[in-house]
C-alpha cells in the first residue's frame, strides 16, 4: 500500500469538507448502494458523511481512506454547476 496515494486522497478529501458528494460503496459481492450525503469531517484515518433520507432522518457514516483506494468507495464531488469530479 502506498502511502503517499493514502495521504493525497486525505488532502483531496479534506480540501472537499461541507461539500455535497455522490458516495457509491460495495456492500457485498453483488450489491452495491449509491448515496448523496455532505462530507462532514476528515480526520487522520477517515472521514466522515452525513447522510439524509427521505424521510428527514440523519445518519453519519465513516469511510477509510483504503477504501478509496481499493475502489471499495468511489467519491464524486457535485459541484454548484453540476460539474462532477469524480476522485
Amino acid at each position: 500500500m502506498n502511502r503517499n496515494s493514502i495521504s493525497q486522497i486525505r488532502k483531496e478529501l479534506e480540501s472537499c469538507v461541507g461539500k455535497r458528494i455522490r458516495l457509491k460503496a460495495n456492500k457485498s459481492r453483488k450489491k452495491t448502494y449509491e448515496k448523496e450525503g455532505i462530507i462532514e469531517n476528515a480526520y487522520p484515518s477517515i472521514f466522515t458523511v452525513y447522510f439524509e433520507n427521505e424521510f428527514n432522518s440523519a445518519r453519519v457514516a465513516s469511510y477509510s481512506y483504503t477504501d478509496i483506494l481499493t475502489h471499495t468507495v468511489e467519491v464524486k464531488v457535485l459541484s454548484e454547476d453540476f460539474n462532477n469530479v469524480a476522485l
